[in-house]
């Protein structure tokens, strides 16, 4: 593939008192990242020049002039005062507007793709943006009421499917104590149907996916809990009506253990934390975060802001190559 032929993407740099712009800049550099696809950094162009200067990697200008990377420029006053490892409104506010300039060229076709480095949830509120995460933000930009967060994990050494294990999550960034009342039968319905078309989308042909259930031993008849007899069964029971590979509601404890052993391609999660912690645990620099359910394709890598060593230079820059060139892929299959 020539490089005209390759999606353009748009790579924000998230909060800038992050590892963002570190991961971004390191990103540009390895050489698989440049081969799937033409980036488009959306971001403080001073900024990332400064974080390129700390690693002794080039510079915009240059990535521009001799590898065809473009930068479009974000402007926030005082951005260029916020110190890294803080929370700062000027970062939250230019974090949102990279995000949103994103989102906008990606819906009017400017790009194939987009690709975010974390930002911070609180200086988003401090900014006045009142949103839990870039998931929301993204569903409301876009228009669309059915969309799920989902942790992918490519196809490597440490998960046995040949697929890679999809992880997408019925409920997002809420309480614990919210959780039960925010399942529906048909909610989880929808998280498998997008979990089934995402599998198919990467090209496996049927997928097998397996559904969570909310508490411990799958409730254990009841006695633990009714969600599963009263939510979950029937959500499972109306997807095999539709012929997707489902089973369900199984113990999470060790349905996580059975997907990455090969069992299943994709699992179902009823809260953040259930999947969240056994895909980190596995292989946290490696899962890319995915937000199912748009007109648009978003990827990013599964990690945050880690503003404790956002002053060290020491952020490993895996998780945004992964996010690339999922992202370059998915762009490339309808």
């Amino acid at each position: 593939m020539n490089g005209s032929s390759l999606p353009r993407l748009a790579i924000t740099l998230g909060d800038v008192a992050g590892i963002g712009p570190e991961v971004v800049v390191r990103a540009l550099a390895d050489d698989s990242v440049l081969g799937c696809c033409r980036p488009v950094i959306i971001g403080d162009g001073p900024t990332f020049n400064r974080a390129a200067a700390q690693l002794n990697l080039p510079q915009l200008v240059d990535l521009e002039r001799d590898l065809g990377v473009e930068h479009v420029q974000i402007n926030t006053p005082g951005l260029e005062l916020v110190r890294r490892g803080t929370l700062d409104a000027r970062a939250g506010e230019a974090a949102f507007q990279c995000l949103a300039t994103a989102i906008d060229m990606a819906l009017a076709g400017d790009v194939q793709g987009i690709v975010t480095a974390p930002l911070s949830k609180y200086a988003l509120h401090l900014a006045g943006h009142d949103y839990p995460g870039h998931t929301e933000i993204l569903a409301e930009r876009c228009g669309v009421r059915e969309f799920a967060m989902m942790l992918y994990l490519p196809v490597g050494d440490v998960v046995r499917g040949p697929h890679g294990l999809a992880v997408a999550h019925t409920t997002l960034h809420t309480s614990i104590a919210s959780v039960p009342g925010l399942l529906s039968a048909e909610r989880i319905t929808e998280t498998i149907t997008l979990t089934n078309s995402f599998l198919r989308r990467i090209g496996c042909p049927e997928p097998r996916i397996g559904v969570c259930a909310l508490n411990p031993h799958a409730g254990e008849d009841g006695l633990f809990g009714r969600e599963e007899e009263e939510l979950i069964r029937p959500a499972v029971e109306t997807i095999h009506h539709r012929g997707v590979l489902a089973q369900g509601p199984l113990p999470a404890d060790t349905l996580l253990k059975r997907a990455v052993d090969g069992e299943f391609d994709g699992v179902v999660a009823m809260y953040h934390d259930q999947g969240h912690i056994a895909l980190k645990l596995i292989a946290f620099g490696r899962a890319v975060n995915v937000t199912l359910g748009l007109p648009i394709v978003r990827t990013s890598p599964s990690h945050g802001t880690a503003f404790d060593i956002a002053d060290k230079f020491q952020a490993d820059s895996a998780g945004m190559i992964a996010a690339i060139r999922l992202a370059a892929r998915l762009s490339a299959t309808p």
